[in-house]
């Protein structure tokens, strides 16, 4: 069983590659692509702040 620190390390993983993701989407104007990914954003977000990671500095999304 992984512990709670990859859990966190991966969650944080996945976050700022959804992120990169989103920003690649929106600056070539594909916001279905964008749209379609901003439910998982907000789940990662939601989950990372339930694990008690401060993730101000992280979230380049903002919304």
């Amino acid at each position: 069983m992984p512990s709670a620190a990859d859990i966190i390390k991966d969650y944080v993983t996945e976050f700022s590659r959804l992120q990169n993701w989103m920003l690649s989407a929106k600056a070539n104007n594909d916001m279905d692509t964008y749209n379609s990914m901003h439910d998982r954003y907000i789940e990662l977000k939601v989950t990372l702040s339930s694990l008690g990671v401060n993730i101000t500095e992280l979230d380049k999304i903002k919304n």
